[in-house]
């Protein structure tokens, strides 16, 4: 009997691998330890055969190449046409996705292609006695933590969200690399990418940031963010938001911390204004040390922090931002 695979999508930009395969690769070793299962990696793109010793030594077994230059740079209906041939081919009992943008777009059309279940914004995978994969996702406003099995179809499908998972280091390790057929109908797949065009983040991305300072509809405003956006700036961090402030136009989507939105590891986390609700700690736990400031003492945040300050954050952080530019006034002095 040959054993069950454990797939994960590698997603790549210009031969570039996102941090969240490699994560999901660490988490697909360690699924495939109880079950005696191989771990496949599954890479789409052109020129992208080079990335396979980097994935072999993060934890696949065997690395699924498909190569042509209708798949760089990503569309849709290539990519969904590539992987359900694979997946009918090779029957895989797992199949992991990132849950990015590309990922969110792309799983759920295979799914359906598929006809199989898929489990979105998963913040942990683990596997049953019968091998079933347990899909855990926060549901009902993050109140619970709901547990998905898909028992009959296949393969069982789930998005994952950046950041939950620790990527592993690499190792000396061995692996296959299998090169999928490519048949010549991609081309005229689905609309043609006639120009890319790439801007550059004018801030330091959440995800690398060491300091977050993170504002929730507690701020009451965007004069209020200012304030946010000063202390994270002499903090040397970036600003995140809770979905509220999104929603309000107070900060942009890709500030968004939680089930939604990006997962953060800072080694200080400013929650200013937030109550704490669990689908936006899933985004920030990790951290190392979390300030939380509030009006409310019963908030959740509170609960939860190393520091907790309550009382109003226009009384407490002007303070804090005046002293932080004096200090660094006298740095800059000496």
């Amino acid at each position: 009997m040959e054993k069950p695979q454990i797939w994960v999508f590698m997603e790549q930009r210009g031969g570039v691998l996102h941090d969240v395969g490699l994560e999901l690769l660490g988490k697909a070793r360690e699924l495939a330890g109880s079950q005696d299962a191989t771990v496949a990696a599954l890479l789409l793109g052109e020129k992208v055969a080079p990335l396979a010793d980097r994935l072999i030594a993060h934890g696949a077994d065997l690395v699924l190449v498909a190569a042509d230059p209708a798949l760089e740079p990503y569309r849709l209906l290539p990519y969904t046409q590539v992987l359900a041939r694979a997946c009918r081919e090779y029957e895989p009992a797992i199949l992991l996705f990132g849950a990015t943008a590309l990922g969110m777009e792309l799983a759920p059309r295979l799914a359906a292609r598929l006809e199989t279940g898929l489990s979105a914004h998963c913040i942990d995978l683990k596997l049953d006695a019968d091998g079933l994969l347990l899909q855990m996702v926060p549901g009902w406003g993050g109140g619970v933590v709901a547990t998905i099995k898909c028992p009959v179809h296949r393969p069982q499908m789930a998005t994952v969200m950046p950041g939950v998972m620790q990527k592993s280091g690499p190792e000396a390790r061995s692996g296959r690399v299998v090169h999928l057929a490519v048949g010549p109908d991609l081309e005229v797949s689905g609309p043609r990418v006639l120009e890319v065009h790439r801007e550059e983040p004018q801030t330091l991305p959440l995800e690398q940031a060491e300091v977050v300072v993170a504002g929730g509809f507690g701020i009451g405003g965007r004069e209020g963010w200012q304030l946010l956006e000063d202390l994270a700036g002499l903090l040397g961090g970036a600003v995140g938001a809770t979905r509220p402030p999104v929603d309000e136009g107070w900060a942009a989507e890709g500030q968004m911390i939680g089930q939604s939105g990006k997962t953060v590891r800072p080694r200080l986390y400013i929650g200013v204004g937030i109550s704490g609700m669990s689908h936006h700690v899933v985004g920030m736990e990790a951290a190392e040390t979390v300030v939380a400031i509030n009006t409310d003492p019963q908030a959740p945040l509170l609960a939860l922090a190393d520091i907790a300050v309550v009382g109003d954050y226009r009384e407490i952080i002007p303070p804090l931002v005046a002293e932080l530019r004096q200090r660094r006034k006298g740095s800059a002095a000496t």
